[in-house]
Order: structure tokens, then C-alpha cells, then sequence
């Protein structure tokens, strides 16, 4: 569940932004998120086109030095990233009904939530000197 996941170039990601409702906590999403991510990762692996995905809490620090805008929106969200080989592939696995069933069980404690994708341009790792 926690190990390391590799990311290959020619892939996509989704970022998807959930925000909570005023008095949900992350914690609080939890079994939610838990059995969203497992429909998805049990479901669409190989052929499915599901590569790999990870869900962040915001914890309220933004950086001063990495932002043109005064300061990020304080406000609690989670984001959860998945890596897929295709869009479409993403497509057809959130139009399953199960999924469906789980991610709609998530927006009961949800303020709004966004989906954006993204092509990978680059990635890296420090070299061995």
C-alpha cells in the first residue's frame, strides 16, 4: 500500500481536486477514498490502462517562492493523482457503475471537486555522483 511507484513518460495523469465540506476532515474520507481507489486499482490494472495513483492531504503551507499569487487557498481538500496510459483509458473505468457507486459515496462530504489531465513533459532523479 506504501512503497514506491514508477511512473512511465508516455503516460497521463489525472488531478483530481476534492474539497471538503466545511467540518469534514481528510480523515473523515477515508474508507471512502480507500474503496474508490481499490475499485479502480483492482479493476484497471493491465489492460485497463491504470498504471498508478496517489491521494495528498493539503496541509495549509504554500510556497512564497514558487508562486506568482499571494498565497494558496486555505481551504481543506485532498487531491487524489492517478497515472493512466490513455485518457480514454481513465474515461471508461470512472463510467463503471461500481466506481461510480463509490466516488458518488465521496461527494456526500465534498464542497466541489475537479478533474484535470496532464501529459507528462518531464521527470527526474538526482544522478549518483
Amino acid at each position: 500500500m506504501f512503497h514506491p511507484i514508477t511512473i512511465p513518460f508516455d503516460c497521463v495523469m489525472l488531478f483530481n481536486r476534492v474539497y471538503l465540506k466545511e467540518g469534514v476532515s481528510a480523515e473523515d474520507v477515508e474508507l471512502e477514498l480507500g474503496e474508490m481507489c481499490n475499485v479502480v486499482k483492482n479493476n484497471y490494472r493491465d489492460e485497463g490502462g491504470f498504471i498508478a495513483g496517489q491521494v495528498l492531504e493539503f496541509t495549509g503551507f504554500a510556497s512564497a517562492e514558487g508562486s506568482m499569487n499571494s498565497a494558496a487557498k486555505n481551504e481543506k481538500h485532498v487531491a487524489i493523482l492517478t497515472y493512466w496510459k490513455s485518457f480514454e483509458q481513465h474515461e471508461t473505468s470512472h463510467a463503471n457503475k461500481l466506481f461510480k457507486e463509490k466516488f458518488s459515496a465521496l461527494l456526500e462530504h465534498v464542497e466541489e471537486a475537479d478533474e484535470l489531465g496532464y501529459r507528462l513533459l518531464w521527470q527526474g532523479e538526482p544522478e549518483d555522483m
